[in-house]
């Protein structure tokens, strides 16, 4: 068989949902959320009457393979949820929308999510029906990045080399669309790939943008169906192991110790159950504790890599876990030391900040996913039950981080955000999408 005729067999398969090496369900959520709800997964609960949670019941948490769950896998696998007297039960979700319509109708009380979801959700970004969505405390920072195509960006483009990135783009562009993926509209992968092209100089409009499920984005990409794509662990370390992609930059470089996944809850049960939501939190954070002792990884990765979990090699999430990227494309490997991802540092990935908010939406406005700006501060309080948290981390005698609403250090942009000046923010982007070429 020909490279073409396979070629066009793997994207025929992808786009029908054939090609299981990834994962089933192919394209689930790429539709609208209509047609979302109709694809089904393991464990998932995706349709029919399932009623909410009873009270004291147990509590469904959804999780999406990726490495970056691992906090909530091995709080059940080690045994805390049971020690802090709550029963969970993990369902796999097959694609965020389908993640978002489970949490927003009560099928499942909390989940492993896109910190930017309930932004989306609550500001119209992503259509959303039933319960509003909450954020109960970061799960990560750091440990996502953008993958580019071996087969159009080999050997022409270097790690975070963002001129190279822009000179081959628009080369591409002369045979056809550059298509990127993200995973959701409005969610972190979403704003990282923005933020790649905005510092390459790159207008988001001039190429295609479109969302698929994280786990299967290698299969896409080797079946044509996009040209680079940015998603969570393992899946950029999965692509440059089989040559398919390379990664052209790790989202701890276009912002150090950005916020990721989030535990986001129904907001109905946070209200009801609330100390049950507190024993999972208490249950999680511990999980998160002993994941950040750099020797407990090697396993952790064997346990989430397995196939009840993520089924992807634990060597690749090993290795990136401990902040050793083998790039792909003849790169070589970049270690990363003190940004590898994140569960606990100490506290300070684990709070939810007001700040990190208000540059969701600001950023929003920026990439045009919102047309006016919103009530920034006060949609920022309403989705973040900080409060919560807090009464959390007190009782463990968990640091309470001091600096949220006080400006930080975003990279990619070469510049600080301030959460209190979100219009002055904005100036400040519409300025650098004057510059002409590359911001390098």
């Amino acid at each position: 068989m020909s490279d073409l005729t396979r070629r066009e067999l793997l994207r025929r398969m992808a786009l029908t949902g054939v090609a299981g090496a990834t994962g089933a369900n192919f394209l689930a959520g790429c539709g609208s959320p209509a047609e979302s709800a109709k694809v089904t997964g393991t464990g998932a609960a995706t349709g029919g009457a399932v009623p909410s949670a009873p009270a004291g019941g147990p509590i469904r948490i959804g999780y999406i393979k990726l490495t970056d769950c691992s906090s909530v896998i091995m709080a059940q696998e080690l045994g805390l949820f049971k020690k802090h007297g709550v029963e969970v039960e993990l369902k796999q979700q097959p694609s965020w929308p389908i993640t978002r319509d489970n949490l927003a109708s009560g099928q499942i009380e909390a989940a492993h999510c896109l910190f930017g979801m309930p932004f989306a959700t609550e500001t119209g970004v992503s259509e959303s029906k039933g319960d509003p969505l909450r954020i109960a405390m970061v799960l990560n920072n750091n440990g996502q990045a953008t993958t580019l195509s071996t087969q159009h960006f080999g050997g022409k483009v270097g790690y975070a080399n963002y001129g190279q990135l822009k000179t081959a783009v628009e080369e591409l562009r002369k045979t056809k669309e550059p298509t990127f993926a993200m995973t959701f509209p409005g969610g972190t992968h979403d704003m990282w790939l923005h933020l790649t092209l905005a510092a390459a100089g790159i207008d988001h409009k001039s190429v295609k943008i479109k969302p698929i499920p994280p786990p299967q984005m290698v299969a896409n990409m080797e079946a044509g169906n996009m040209d680079g794509y940015n998603v969570g662990e393992p899946w950029g370390g999965v692509a440059a192991k089989k040559g398919i992609g390379f990664t052209f930059v790790a989202t701890q470089t276009l912002w150090k110790h950005h916020p990721e996944k989030a535990l986001v809850v129904n907001g109905k049960f946070a209200e009801t159950r609330r100390n049950d939501l507190k024993k999972v939190m208490t249950a999680i954070l511990e999980a998160s504790k002993w994941l950040d002792e750099m020797k407990n990884r090697a396993h952790a990765a064997k346990v989430v890599g397995g196939q009840q979990y993520i089924n992807a090699p634990s060597d690749v999430i090993d290795a990136r876990l401990m902040g050793e990227y083998a790039l792909g494309s003849n790169l070589g490997k970049k270690l990363f030391k003190d940004d590898t991802m994140l569960f606990f540092h100490n506290g300070a990935t684990n709070f939810p900040r007001y700040s990190h908010g208000v540059w969701f939406l600001t950023n929003y406005v920026r990439f045009g996913r919102l047309k006016t700006e919103p009530d920034y501060e006060a949609i920022a309080k309403k989705v973040i039950l900080q409060d919560l948290y807090k009464e959390v981390a007190e009782e463990m005698k968990i640091a309470i981080p001091a600096d949220d609403m006080k400006p930080f250090n975003v990279q990619a942009d070469r510049m600080a955000f301030d959460a209190t000046k979100p219009d002055m923010m904005l100036k400040r982007y519409a300025a650098l999408q004057r510059v002409k070429g590359a911001l390098v």
